[in-house]
């Protein structure tokens, strides 16, 4: 059995200030799409790597992948208009597989995340094959709620996280959890919601990385160009 590693790649730039799709920007030589692409292609706990691309830029994706990786076994999957539609997407690509028993994890990244180390993809793979479902998490603080015209500091936040990605799921759930959000017209605001709507898959969490930041605005461009040109430097540390 196969776990398949999915990258992201089909959302705009608006917030960035990217003039298109963000995940083409260059980030220490390469484009940011790359980063994810080359961990999971060097992964040896992923047999596939899938980039979902977004509708129109089918050449611009094989064009990048083949200009900065060579001949790798990528393959291409069109996305959707939104993110659950693209996961909608790749879900169906993979539900031959799925079926056969070829593949039993499905891990799905986002491609604004190029930090994202092997250790991760790995663990997150590991735990979802044991419990069904699984995703980093990092805890948050120093948050506030708004009460009327007033900030009123949060006092319990020990149960508050940030959830990163990737985020991996036995692939029969994940795929009944799509045919079934497909039938009810449903669409999650990330993999774990449909996941937990559709399925009694327990999901656990692990200890996300701070590094494994998303590029979301233009200042997260510098911090995670320079955090690359790090990791390049020294890549006994991905």
């Amino acid at each position: 059995m196969d776990a398949v590693g999915v990258v992201l790649a089909a959302g705009l730039g608006t917030r960035v200030g990217a003039d298109g799709n963000k995940a083409y920007l260059p980030l220490a030589g390469r484009s940011m799409l790359t980063w994810s692409l080359d961990t999971l292609l060097r992964s040896p706990d992923v047999a596939r790597t899938i980039l979902v691309f977004r509708q129109g830029e089918s050449a611009l994706a094989q064009d990048t992948v083949r200009h900065e990786l060579g001949n790798t076994a990528v393959e291409f999957v069109e996305g959707g208009d939104t993110r659950h539609a693209s996961e909608t997407n790749v879900v169906r690509y993979l539900a031959g597989d799925i079926e056969s028993g070829t593949v039993d994890v499905v891990a799905i990244h986002d491609a604004a995340r190029p930090l994202a180390g092997a250790d991760m993809f790995s663990e997150a793979i590991a735990l979802a094959r044991e419990f069904g479902g699984s995703l980093p998490a990092l805890s948050v603080s120093n948050l506030a709620a708004l009460s009327g015209d007033d900030l009123i500091s949060i006092a319990d936040q020990t149960s508050l996280v940030r959830v990163q990605t990737p985020q991996a799921f036995r692939a029969r759930d994940l795929l009944h959890a799509y045919r079934s959000a497909e039938r009810d017209g449903f669409e999650g605001t990330d993999t774990s919601s449909c996941i937990e709507r559709y399925t009694d898959v327990e999901v656990r969490t692990f200890t996300g990385r701070s590094a494994n930041l998303k590029v979301t605005y233009a200042r997260d461009v510098a911090v995670a160009e320079q955090l690359l040109i790090d990791l390049d430097a020294r890549p006994d540390l991905r």
